[in-house]
């Protein structure tokens, strides 16, 4: 088990005016479980980050101390760059630290998912012949549910999740850090998960988890620490004096209290008319034969397993992936949308990766939004306050001038949404779409969405999130049994 110190702790990223985290004194005792709590962008994987050692001098400003264990973070996780990603000073388990990113692709290293759970033990100098019943223990404890040999490069994003995860168990660190480790999950597979890391507790590891979804996170922890966007700690106790001294007030900041409910946003009328439709469309091994439609003026959801095509799916819809068999038709072109020039695609349909890092191209979040509306040769003038109104809208005036990289989980996937957005396409096509939100700006990026809808935009949507279906979905596609729900009751509430 590890003890975390911190004292006075900032941190600054290079070129920011604004402090990520700064003001933090926290002591977090050996074998300890910790729920971090705050809203987007309060600095939660900041203090993650830190404690595991990844923010070099050289990329921001330090305040105040961190310790573990009393070391500092890059002399407790190991001496090696290569293990840096999940680490520790010996071989044997509760020491070091391990670290869980809200992005599992940033730390998948090798081909064969076995030799990359491997890779942690293999650079700890774990015994040879230890090494592989410890993988193998820890696939199973994620509910991993291929073979070792299973290419990384073939993995979902939940999939690839389970298998950071397990990287990291593998290796029994005295500290653990998870920052958002099921928001990419199936339920099922979000369960897998959670009782993997209750299995911790046996394990002499101290364990610190960002989860937005406080109620299911609950069960895995004995303390709460609420982070003060301003600085500072707000609350830090156990989770029931927590929540009723505060949960009113972090409700109402955008925290996930349970308890909490948000009504539903249906539409008020039937889709207004087909806007696009696929038609036993198959890409490869990745997605077995798929029909569905959607209309003008409606939310389609898309549902399903981990690994069962939905992101594949959202990029053939989006006109970014060739289908290899069965057809597109959209905007009654005769041409289907993958075969469109990029300035017809742009204009007609808006995607959201599910890794938002993925379709930025500039170095400041303003001009990552004025990216597509000058594809589309539009006035200075007009672009201008296009990109104005989505920074107001979606609560990212203050990062204007900010590098789309260095914005939190939550930040960058509304910065995503925003670019999709700037066009203003009559079909948006999103994956995962509320991944990281705190309560607030889910509801303002939820509202944002039925408004769209409701001015006649179709909304396809791939999520995990059963909050968001049941508030928005009007129609709901299961991938997994590849049938479509019966329309939802309209009405407007």
């Amino acid at each position: 088990m590890s003890r975390v110190e911190l004292r006075g702790f900032g941190w600054r990223h290079a070129g920011r005016r604004a402090w990520a985290i700064r003001d933090v004194d926290l002591t977090i005792e050996h074998g300890e479980r910790v729920l971090l709590l705050g809203p987007s962008g309060a600095g939660k994987s900041t203090l993650l980050a830190a404690l595991a050692g990844l923010l070099p001098d050289d990329s921001g400003e330090a305040a105040g101390t961190v310790r573990i264990d009393g070391l500092e973070p890059h002399t407790a996780r190991g001496s090696t760059a290569s293990d840096a990603w999940s680490s520790g000073r010996r071989g044997e388990p509760g020491q070091g630290v391990g670290i869980v990113f809200q992005d599992p692709q940033t730390q998948l290293v090798m081909a064969r998912s076995g030799d990359d759970v491997a890779f942690g033990l293999e650079n700890r100098g774990v015994p040879a012949a230890a090494i592989w019943p410890r993988v193998s223990d820890a696939l199973d404890r994620v509910g991993f549910p291929y073979p070792i040999t299973r290419s990384t490069g073939a993995l979902s994003g939940g999939e690839a999740q389970r298998l950071a995860l397990a990287g990291v168990l593998a290796l029994r660190p005295g500290l653990l850090l998870l920052d958002e480790p099921t928001a990419n999950l199936d339920p099922a597979g979000a369960e897998l998960v959670r009782e993997g890391i209750a299995r911790s507790r046996d394990e002499e590891t101290t364990l610190i988890v960002v989860e937005h979804r406080v109620a299911e996170a609950l069960p895995l922890v004995d303390r709460v620490v609420v982070l003060e966007p301003g600085g500072g700690i707000r609350a830090d106790g156990a989770p029931e004096v927590v929540f009723a001294a505060y949960g009113d007030r972090l409700a109402a900041e955008g925290v996930w209290v349970p308890g909490f409910t948000i009504p539903p946003l249906k539409a008020g009328a039937p889709a207004a008319g087909e806007l696009a439709r696929a038609t036993a469309v198959t890409v490869g091994q990745r997605l077995a034969p798929v029909s569905l439609s959607v209309g003008a003026g409606e939310v389609l959801t898309v549902t399903g397993p981990n690994g069962a095509g939905k992101s594949t799916l959202a990029l053939v819809l989006g006109g970014l992936l060739a289908p290899t068999g069965g057809q597109v038709t959209a905007f009654g072109d005769p041409r289907p949308p993958h075969k469109w020039k990029a300035t017809t695609l742009t204009g007609r349909i808006g995607s959201v990766f599910q890794n938002p890092e993925h379709q930025f191209v500039t170095t400041k979040v303003a001009d990552e939004l004025a990216v597509g509306p000058r594809r589309l040769r539009r006035g200075d003038a007009e672009i201008r306050e296009t990109v104005d109104a989505l920074l107001d809208r979606l609560r990212l005036t203050r990062l204007a001038e900010a590098n789309p990289y260095t914005l939190s989980g939550g930040e960058a996937r509304r910065l995503s949404v925003a670019t999709a957005l700037a066009t203003a396409p009559r079909l948006l096509v999103l994956d995962e779409p509320t991944f990281g939100q705190d309560r607030r700006t889910w509801i303002e990026l939820v509202t944002l969405l039925a408004t769209l809808r409701d001015e006649g935009h179709a909304v396809v949507a791939v999520t995990h999130d059963d909050e968001f279906v049941r508030t928005l979905a009007d129609r709901t596609f299961s991938l997994g049994s590849a049938r479509l729900s019966d329309p939802l009751p309209r009405r407007r509430s």
